[in-house]
């Protein structure tokens, strides 16, 4: 998402941030979203925060959220286990150590697995600045690989012979993902699926936020959700779970841009119609159109071409 707060604003209005060009969608009730984490994320609202809290989803899944108080962008990180190595996807907006956390996390799975080392693979979920601030940090790391940013290293490093028509597979030893190339609202973006829990990450092609697309990209962004659709059919969705929550309790009202805290926030999850309702409202959008288009749990929201299509 970082990168389109300055395009973002010449679209925003006052208020809660959505476009004066904002077309609301009048559709079937939307189903409340699933439940997964226990806890309430850290929003910014309690005063004193950790820079990164961690939820995890069993003993093998791992979510990370960046404190709102070190980057307005507050992203969420992942961190899944197999049998024969870890993935890690994203390494946060920066202003705040990430490795230590990730290191401590792993340090903990392998005491409890009674085994001294396991590989990790560091990837994106895209190359905006706000998901790869991180990769320093892992760099240097003993038994790391840092997946690159560019279509081509991930086409290349998923086995995704013709981006990004093809899936790309990655086997952490007993627990083989999925990868889905999703490019549109950024040329090397991808989602995961986890067969083991059920769950979709969606980076920042789906979350309960404003979903940014250039306007250059609609018909890539069409194709790309038309992929999910057809790869979902069928398959054990529970959740979608994004890159970030810019989205209220309040159905269709988001966060100002760059709010430093937010009160109220919608949950992480969004339930697994959000696919075709997302598909169905990216169809409806005829290419070029400026205006935003409001959905209970996300905002389709249209910005100005990129340079150099980033």
């Amino acid at each position: 998402m970082q990168g389109f707060a300055t395009l973002a604003k010449l679209a925003l209005a006052g208020g809660a941030g959505v476009s004066m060009m904002a077309t609301p969608v009048a559709a079937r009730q939307a189903p409340a979203p699933p439940q997964l984490f226990a806890e309430r994320w850290i929003d910014g609202t309690q005063g004193v925060e950790p820079a990164l809290q961690v939820q995890a989803l069993d003993a093998d899944t791992f979510v990370i959220r960046q404190s709102v108080k070190t980057n307005f962008e507050a992203p969420f990180l992942y961190l899944l286990f197999g049998k024969e190595r870890a993935l890690l996807l994203d390494t946060g907006a920066g202003n705040v150590a990430v490795r230590p956390t990730i290191d401590g996390l792993i340090a903990r799975w392998l005491a409890a697995h009674g085994r001294a080392a396991i590989p990790l693979v560091v990837a994106h979920s895209h190359s905006h600045g706000d998901h790869v601030a991180g990769d320093a940090q892992f760099r240097n790391r003993p038994d790391t690989v840092v997946v690159g940013l560019a279509p081509a290293d991930v086409a290349s490093f998923f086995g995704i012979a013709h981006w990004p028509d093809q899936l790309g597979r990655l086997d952490l030893g007993g627990r083989m993902l999925t990868v889905i190339p999703t490019p549109g609202h950024q040329p090397a973006h991808i989602m995961i699926h986890d067969p083991q829990l059920g769950i979709l990450l969606s980076g920042d092609a789906l979350y309960p936020g404003r979903l940014y697309v250039p306007l250059d990209k609609f018909a890539v962004a069409r194709a790309s959700i038309d992929r999910l659709a057809r790869f979902a059919r069928g398959k054990r969705i529970r959740a979608a779970l994004g890159a970030h929550i810019e989205m209220t309790t309040t159905p269709g009202h988001d966060y100002v841009q760059a709010a430093p805290t937010h009160p109220d926030e919608h949950r992480l999850e969004l339930g697994p119609d959000a696919i075709g309702e997302l598909q169905r409202g990216l169809h409806a959008l005829p290419d070029g159109s400026k205006a935003s288009q409001v959905h209970d749990h996300f905002i389709v929201f249209p910005v100005p071409p990129r340079p150099n299509g980033g």
